[in-house]
Parts: C-alpha cells; sequence; structure tokens
C-alpha cells in the first residue's frame, strides 16, 4: 500500500536587500562644512557664531533621540506611553534649577533679571493661541523643533508644515498690536519669585513637576494594564 506523499511548495525566494549605502562621507562633508561656516560667522559674530555651534548640537541631540514635545503631550492620549512626557518634564525640571540660578545670580548682583522682560502677561490670547498651536501641532506631526528635525531628515509632510508655520508666524506678528491692545494688555504678569520668593518659587515648580511625573507613570501604568488585559 503506497503512501500519497504531498509535497510542500516551495518557498519564494525572499528579495535581496539592497545594501545600504554608508552615510558617514556625507555626515562628514556636513560637518567640514558647519565647521567653515563656523568660522566665517565668527569673523562677524562671535554671539552669532555661537548660536550656529549650539543649533547644530542640539539638532544632532534631538534627532538622535528622537524627542518631541508633539509627541510628548499625544503619546498619552493614543497609546498611553508616557515615556516622552516623562522625559520632558526631567528637562523641565533640571532647566527649572539652572535658569533660576542664572537670573538669581543677576538679582543678587544688582544687574537686570535675564529674561524678565518677555514675561508675558496671562490672557485670553495665552489660552487661544496654545489651544491653536497644540491642534496645529498635532495635524502637522511635529512641534516647532520636531518639524525643523524631519526636515533635515527629508520629510517631505514636514517641509509643508513649516512653510505654514513661517507664514502663520508672519500673520500673528501682522496682528501681534491688535492682540496686544485688545487682550494682552488686559491680562496679568506672573513672575513665581515675586510670589513665592527665589527659594519659594524653585521649590514649587519642582513640586508641581514631581507631581506631573508621578500623574504621568500612573496613567501608563494604568493605560498598559488596560491593554494587556484586553
Amino acid at each position: 500500500m503506497s503512501e500519497n506523499k504531498t509535497e510542500a511548495a516551495p518557498r519564494p525566494a525572499k528579495p535581496k536587500r539592497k545594501p545600504k549605502k554608508s552615510q558617514l562621507p556625507v555626515a562628514l562633508l556636513v560637518f567640514v562644512l558647519m565647521v567653515v561656516v563656523g568660522i566665517l560667522l565668527r569673523s562677524r559674530s562671535s554671539q552669532v557664531s555661537m548660536f550656529w555651534v549650539f543649533g547644530g548640537c542640539f539638532g544632532f541631540i534631538l534627532q538622535k533621540a528622537r524627542f518631541c514635545f508633539t509627541a510628548s503631550m499625544r503619546d498619552p492620549v493614543l497609546t498611553g506611553t508616557t515615556t516622552l512626557t516623562k522625559a520632558v518634564l526631567v528637562a523641565f525640571a533640571v532647566s527649572t534649577i539652572g535658569f533660576a540660578a542664572i537670573k538669581y545670580s543677576a538679582f543678587a548682583g544688582g544687574q537686570p533679571i535675564p529674561g524678565q522682560s518677555f514675561v508675558q502677561p496671562i490672557s485670553f490670547a495665552t489660552v487661544l493661541g496654545g489651544v491653536l498651536f497644540g491642534i496645529g501641532m498635532v495635524i502637522a506631526g511635529g512641534c516647532a523643533s520636531g518639524t525643523l528635525m524631519r526636515v533635515g531628515e527629508g520629510f517631505a509632510v514636514n517641509t509643508l508644515a513649516l512653510v505654514f508655520f513661517i507664514i502663520g508666524s508672519l500673520w500673528g506678528a501682522h496682528d501681534m498690536g491688535f492682540w496686544s491692545v485688545n487682550f494682552v494688555a488686559n491680562g496679568k504678569k506672573v513672575f513665581l519669585p515675586d510670589v513665592f520668593g527665589w527659594f519659594g518659587a524653585v521649590v514649587f515648580q519642582l513640586l508641581l513637576i514631581f507631581v506631573l511625573y508621578i500623574a504621568a507613570d500612573l496613567w501608563e501604568r494604568k493605560k498598559l494594564h488596560i491593554t494587556d488585559d484586553e
């Protein structure tokens, strides 16, 4: 008695992947160009040259870390993960200590406090601007830093977002006088050292960041636990 043997169908051959081209020559060329531009800028202004170097380093870190403020606010709602949210809060905590030290040293030395003149009153314009910017950066898939980073990576969608980002900024600057007279001027400035003192302001802000960090961690645990149960 013969057994009918079914032959297994041959598996289709996997297409060969094209070997990735080394980006090292391009990276070296870009690095050399950045150094040359930095030297040329230094001959005109050391401050602008410093901005150029800082911007390049900051962009490199953002690209490698995949750091995005939009994702830090969007991911907890869409996916439940708060890794970037907690990273942003840690960055806020570190910058709080650093900026407080810089500002207090100027205050203690009888010098103008850096950045205090840029403190804007809280008004309806603040709320409306925050909501519109939040909606816009979620639709565009990136905030200002994330958009610039992805433009450098060659994403066409973010290039389009950058164009309208510039248009919106110019439009806002054009209408700033109207908003300043009718809304911003009616708001109230809040400078925490004036309310709690320098030490109290730092403690208050760090405690607020700590509470938000714990809330973000609990939110992620809850969302991931619900997902695992499902």
